[in-house]
């Protein structure tokens, strides 16, 4: 059996990937970042604000693990919580009051499952999220950088465009999670990796996802100059899109299609 899949898997968990603050000041100018869901507190798993892509005002959202061990567990280690969620919403419906383009950077291993975080409705916060991004009367764009688990990704992932890195991975449930649930036993996480198509090339191909995004040069100034003027000419012809919101909707109505 192949174990490529869960190799790629173990790549996108690397504590030496890029995350999506480094995404921000790497292709990003004059972020500034923005608090609170005004309902509870800030979760700090999601960073969010206004910045300038080539001159153009952006508004940038990101799901941030950290790099060390104490930013890891100050981010909840990019599991987000529903103030979290309310957050980014919070900000997509200033961009789109603002005529803004949303531009998201998605990495967690799925929503904060606590008991806090159920209480304060985790569910309908990720719910919300998905219904109002349908609709959001502005351009977006999600970027999957490294694991994209579950509704907690998906929540900032309802898109005109989106993209995934070579390496990251895209998943109703972590390898480990439908191994233990279909063979009673988390060892076979690869081979339940293999099976759950969780790939980028296995998203391009379903046609999830609009293209792959080749990290050869992820380790030289050039890799986030690409992808800022890849972002930049995306959305000079998402801007000039007068059905936007139908062809949003055509594009997620073709996912699963047979034809």
């Amino acid at each position: 059996m192949s174990t490529e899949a869960y190799e790629i898997v173990k790549t996108a968990r690397s504590g030496a990937r890029y995350t999506g603050f480094d995404f921000i000041k790497g292709i990003f100018s004059k972020f500034v970042e923005l608090h609170g869901d005004r309902r509870y507190s800030d979760d700090s798993a999601i960073i969010g604000g206004v910045a300038y892509l080539n001159g153009c005002p952006v508004t940038v959202i990101a799901i941030e693990k950290g790099h060390n061990a104490r930013e890891r567990m100050q981010r909840s280690f990019g599991m987000p919580n529903p103030e979290g969620y309310r957050k980014a919403l919070r900000l997509m419906k200033q961009a789109e009051k603002f005529h803004r383009p949303v531009i998201c950077f998605v990495d967690t291993a799925g929503a904060y499952c606590g008991i806090g975080a159920e209480e304060r409705g985790q569910g309908l916060a990720i719910a919300e999220n998905l219904s109002e991004m349908m609709t959001l009367n502005t351009p977006v764009i999600s970027i999957l950088i490294g694991e994209g688990g579950s509704g907690g990704a998906l929540a900032l992932s309802v898109a005109d465009r989106v993209y995934m890195l070579e390496n990251a991975v895209y998943s109703v449930i972590s390898p480990e999670g439908c191994a233990s649930i279909l063979w009673k036993d988390a060892a076979k996480a690869p081979e339940a990796a293999q099976s759950l198509k969780l790939t980028a090339k296995d998203a391009l191909s379903l046609g999830i996802i609009e293209d792959m995004i080749s990290e050869d040069n992820m380790e030289t100034p050039e890799f986030f100059t690409e992808l800022r003027d890849r972002l930049a000419a995306e959305l000079d012809v998402l801007r000039n899109d007068s059905d936007l919101l139908a062809h949003r909707y055509q594009r997620f109505r073709r996912i699963g299609s047979a034809e």
